[in-house]
């Protein structure tokens, strides 16, 4: 199965299981070391999901006129004049 194709669910539970093999203490060295390298291919395929996640949420806001619209959210813009950011 490519990494890619792993959903986050299946990839943070897989992560968890290797986890917790690993700090059992149990294993040998080699087997140690292949689950390390499955458990980072693991966590960069939940890292991958969560940065495509990120870029997906919006931000609702208040224009000058009353009005809901959303806008990408990026916390390194300003916010522009006249914008309110709801609280919620």
């Amino acid at each position: 199965m490519a990494e890619e194709k792993i959903k986050f669910e299946k990839a943070l539970e897989r992560l968890e299981q290797i986890v917790e093999e690993l700090e059992g203490g149990n294993l040998e060295l080699e087997k140690s070391l292949k689950a390390f390298e499955e458990g980072i291919k693991m966590a960069r395929v939940c890292h991958t999901h969560l940065e495509q996640a990120e870029k997906k949420i919006e931000k609702l806001v208040k224009d000058q006129k009353g009005n809901l619209t959303t806008q990408p959210l990026d916390e390194s813009e300003p916010e522009e004049a006249g914008q309110d950011e709801l609280p919620f």
